[in-house]
């Protein structure tokens, strides 16, 4: 049975001209599973959550930094994600336009997935 999923929210992926979208322009696709990471190192903000594709080339898997959910839209997820509710996350691209501003080229939308091992 597949878990159910529920939308928590939608944001473009913010710092995306800083970091590595351009290496894999042609392969973010509407629907792309992306992956978000907690940086609790970061020294722009205390909550960052990077946004991370992963590509497999060659029976290994490459981390791609696409950019950050936006800060003060980040404060819930990063403290969910060092809680250790890392699967808690669906992350997928729902809009991508290379030909707008850098800040507004990649959205997200992020779900909350169904706990199954909850259910009884």
């Amino acid at each position: 049975m597949k878990a159910k999923k529920l939308y928590f929210m939608e944001c473009h992926v913010a710092g995306r001209q800083y970091h590595d979208a351009d290496e894999v322009w042609e392969e973010l696709k509407v629907g792309a599973k992306v992956c978000l990471v907690r940086e609790k190192d970061n020294r722009f903000d205390p909550h960052a959550v990077a946004i991370v594709y992963y590509k497999r080339m060659e029976g290994e898997e490459e981390a791609y930094l696409l950019g950050y959910v936006p800060r003060g839209e980040n404060e819930t997820i990063a403290g969910l994600l060092e809680m250790g509710w890392t699967d808690v996350f669906e992350c997928r691209i729902s809009r991508i336009n290379a030909t707008v501003h850098y800040e507004d080229q990649i959205h997200v939308t992020i779900r909350l997935v169904e706990n199954v091992s909850v259910k009884g």
